[in-house]
């Protein structure tokens, strides 16, 4: 049996926190236990945000934390010709389609349907009211036009054609890191409604880059936070649609911050080069992560 391969994935769009320690901790010991690989992910499809100086602040705090990655680590940034060529397919398959809705012509829209049938409108599991579907019926003469014109648009999954094409599906999710106590759990695309699959600037998304990164890499486990659970009936979905295997999931806790939220850059949590620089080592990080020594386990890391 080949060995199981898990990765660890973040965006260098800021430095790293505890909570993305954490994940690269789990990550790290579950290769360990089960004898597997573990690969780094920068991805980095935002160009912008996502620099050269972030990077290297992200590996040499994986470096403090004593933790070694198989090289070279895989950078999204340079792999747009896959991700283009997976939307190309769904495309010529007829399971995307042009949105040039604006955000602020997306919300426009919601706020007057909700005013007409006095209802909330349907909003995705991260809260982001769903896309209205209306495009789906554009004429493809006039998507062309539109296209040519240099209008900006994203590209859309259309939920329901996707849906149709895969019919059911189930997650293998697991009961810890290393893949012990797997259960089939019923996947649910539709929630999300038509997601984005790739912008005009960007031939991706991370729900697209993901999928396509994790069968490049040969990825069979993936850990990762809880918040990504819900996202993973998209990948799940898209996995199908293009003939892609599925990895076991397991989505560990999250670390919260004071106020109760989950610690992200947005929000100002602390950086773990600053934790280093203030004296603390790899153990006493470990140990804010949640990622102690287990019983009979030696100090980890």
């Amino acid at each position: 049996m080949m060995p199981p391969v898990f990765r660890f994935a973040p965006s260098p769009n800021g430095p790293l926190h505890l909570g993305h320690a954490r994940s690269a901790l789990l990550n790290a010991r579950a290769a360990r236990r089960s004898r597997g690989r573990l690969l780094l992910r920068h991805e980095d499809i935002d160009t912008i945000r996502c620099t050269p100086a972030l990077i290297e602040g992200v590996e040499r705090d994986l470096a403090r934390l004593g933790l070694a990655f198989e090289r070279p680590a895989r950078r999204q940034s340079e792999h747009f010709p896959a991700y283009r060529a997976a939307l190309g397919r769904l495309v010529d398959e007829g399971l995307v389609y042009p949105s040039f809705l604006s955000r602020g012509e997306i919300r426009a829209h919601v706020r007057a349907m909700e005013e007409e049938r006095g209802t909330l409108w349907r909003a995705d599991p991260d809260g982001t009211p769903l896309a209205p579907t209306f495009e789906r019926a554009m004429p493809a003469a006039r998507r062309e036009m539109l296209i040519a014109a240099g209008i900006a648009h994203v590209w859309r999954l259309d939920m329901d054609k996707a849906i149709e094409r895969a019919g059911p599906l189930s997650i293998r999710s697991a009961a810890t890191p290393e893949g012990q106590g797997v259960a089939l759990v019923p996947a649910r695309p539709q929630d999300w409604g038509d997601v984005v699959l790739a912008r005009r600037e960007t031939p991706t998304s991370y729900h697209l880059s993901v999928v396509v990164d994790d069968a490049s890499q040969g990825v069979s486990h993936v850990v990762r936070g809880a918040d990504l659970e819900a996202a993973t009936s998209v990948h799940r979905l898209l996995q199908a649609l293009l003939g892609l295997p599925d990895p076991v999931y397991h989505h560990h806790a999250l670390l919260l911050g004071p106020d109760g939220r989950k610690l992200s850059k947005s929000t100002g949590a602390a950086a773990l080069s600053r934790l280093f620089e203030s004296g603390l080592d790899a153990r006493a990080v470990a140990a804010l992560a949640g990622v102690g020594p287990e019983p009979g386990e030696a100090p980890f890391p």
